[in-house]
């Protein structure tokens, strides 16, 4: 665990962590917000560290451990959290909401290099990429006739997440006039325009989507309601030669009866989540040439994790002024996010 504190703020996160999401220029710049010299340090402790006691402000990520009433009666002036990553749900315990602390998630930050993940991989599913590569490799040079474009392919969105609604904009905007239909229990008709999902066909029922979509692609939260929501029962819906894509929690997918799918050559997946994660070595969805699974690659990674460090300097000078978080997250949205 490695700590970076200023007088009132202390930045928390694994040691890996804190040099790519609050590197050393993003850290002066917290020391200017704070007027305070930020310093860092290594211990064994990780929040139990008596220093502690003055902090106001945390500024938390990846390797940060949860915030339960132990860890916080070592943070008696604790006012808010500034989670430099997306979910929060592993990270804040009830005891965080009964002492009225403010919470506030960079998700919206994280949430553009999962949307350009995504669509970039529908690019590559509606040329069917994968059984292309597949034919390539074993000597054979496909047939123009059997080559397949992106234009007037249909997509269909679960989840009108802030995800599913920057990949939805993403394909509105293409040149391929792709078919976009949106499942969405929680989004109605009249929400469409609002949520920036104008232009899509709402669907009631996700066995819809599903007999409908060439491509399927998952952006829902984990919740009791979404486990295992893409079953067996509705992935024999998907028409043959489909794609799904999972970049949200590998839960909501049923591994099992989708591996059966792929293993069929009926399908084709491209996963940057599983269920369970880590995916166990030797896993057939691994050796099938029509899956490319990846280790949840598609939220900031590398470069893009100054994005994360950067926005939560910016939410603790807002916080500082005394002005709206603007990643504020509020305990009753729990059951709605990822």
């Amino acid at each position: 665990m490695t700590e970076a504190r200023a007088d009132g703020v202390a930045v928390v996160m694994g040691a890996e962590e804190l040099g790519v999401v609050m590197p050393s220029d993003l850290r002066e710049r917290l020391r200017e917000l704070t007027g305070r010299a930020v310093s860092v340090n290594v211990t064994p402790e990780g929040l139990e560290n008596p220093e502690l006691e003055d902090v106001e402000v945390l500024v938390t990520g990846w390797g940060c451990p949860p915030l339960t009433k132990a860890v916080l009666d070592r943070a008696p002036r604790l006012k808010a959290v500034v989670h430099a990553a997306g979910s929060i749900k592993w990270l804040v315990t009830e005891e965080v909401w009964a002492r009225g602390i403010v919470v506030s998630s960079a998700a919206e930050a994280n949430a553009g290099p999962v949307a350009d993940f995504t669509l970039a991989v529908i690019a590559l599913a509606a040329k069917d990429a994968l059984p292309m590569a597949a034919a390539y490799a074993d000597g054979r040079w496909p047939a123009f006739t059997e080559r397949r474009g992106a234009d007037g392919r249909t997509v269909g969105v679960i989840g009108a997440s802030r995800i599913g609604r920057r990949v939805i904009a993403g394909l509105r905007a293409s040149a391929a006039g792709y078919r976009v239909l949106l499942y969405d229990p929680y989004v109605g008709t009249e929400d469409t325009e609002r949520l920036g999902a104008t232009g899509v066909e709402r669907v009631e029922h996700l066995a819809d989507l599903c007999r409908a979509a060439d491509i399927v692609t998952v952006h829902a939260p984990e919740t009791p309601e979404t486990h295992r929501l893409l079953d067996g029962e509705h992935l024999a819906l998907i028409p043959d030669g489909g794609t799904v894509i999972n970049t949200a929690r590998g839960s909501i997918v049923d591994t099992e009866a989708l591996e059966r799918e792929c293993a069929s050559g009926r399908l084709s997946a491209w996963l940057d989540v599983t269920d369970p994660e880590p995916l166990e070595r030797g896993r057939l969805l691994f050796q099938l040439p029509n899956v490319m699974v990846t280790p949840h690659i598609a939220g900031a990674q590398g470069s893009e994790g100054r994005r994360l460090g950067r926005w939560a300097v910016e939410e603790v000078g807002r916080w500082r002024r005394g002005e709206r978080l603007v990643g504020e997250v509020r305990r009753e949205e729990l059951g709605r996010l990822a």
